[in-house]
C-alpha cells in the first residue's frame, strides 16, 4: 500500500485522534510548514496535525514526517513541482479547499513572518490560489469568486 494511502487510511479510522487532521488538509498543512518563513519545531506542528501525537502510532509519526521531508526537499531543491493531495469527485472534478485550509493553519502557526513575506508582490502571487479556496461559514468565497473562477486558480 502507498504511504499516502496507509496515511489516509489511518487518518479515516476510529483509531486516529478526534481532531487530527485528514489527508488532503495535513498536506496542505505540511506544505504551509515547510514554506514557512521561519523554522517550527516538529513537536508543535505535530500537535496540530495530529491531535493527540501520543496516541498515534509511531508508524503513523514516520509516514507524516517522512511527507514533511519530501515536501520540504522539493522546495529546497525546486527540481520538480509539488504534487498536492486534492480531493477527486467522481466525475473528476478538483477540490482544492481542504488542501488550502490545512496550509493556513500552517501560517497560523507563525502569522507575523508570514504577515511580511505575503505583503511583497511575489508573497501575494503565491498565496493567491490558496486564499481563493477559503470560505466563510456559509460556504461563500471569501472574495466572492463564482467555482469557475476559484477552479482557474489551479490552472
Amino acid at each position: 500500500m502507498d504511504p499516502l494511502q496507509k496515511l489516509d487510511q489511518y487518518l479515516t479510522s476510529d483509531n486516529a485522534p478526534e481532531n487530527s487532521m485528514a489527508i488532503s488538509d495535513l498536506d496542505g498543512f505540511l506544505t504551509g510548514v515547510a514554506c514557512l518563513p521561519e523554522e517550527i519545531s516538529e513537536e508543535v506542528w505535530m500537535v496540530t496535525a495530529l491531535g493527540d501525537p501520543d496516541a498515534v502510532p509511531d508508524d503513523i509519526k514516520k509516514l507524516v514526517t517522512d511527507r514533511f521531508d519530501e515536501i520540504h526537499s522539493i522546495l529546497e531543491q525546486q527540481s520538480q513541482p509539488i504534487e498536492p493531495v486534492f480531493w477527486q469527485m467522481k466525475e473528476g472534478h478538483v477540490i482544492a479547499m481542504d488542501w488550502c485550509e490545512g496550509f493556513m493553519d500552517a501560517v497560523k502557526l507563525a502569522p507575523a513572518a508570514w504577515k511580511s513575506k505575503v505583503e511583497t508582490s511575489e508573497g501575494a502571487k503565491l498565496m493567491l490560489p490558496i486564499l481563493a479556496h477559503m470560505f466563510d461559514d456559509r460556504g461563500n468565497s471569501l472574495f466572492g469568486l463564482h467555482q469557475e473562477e476559484i477552479d482557474d486558480t489551479l490552472a
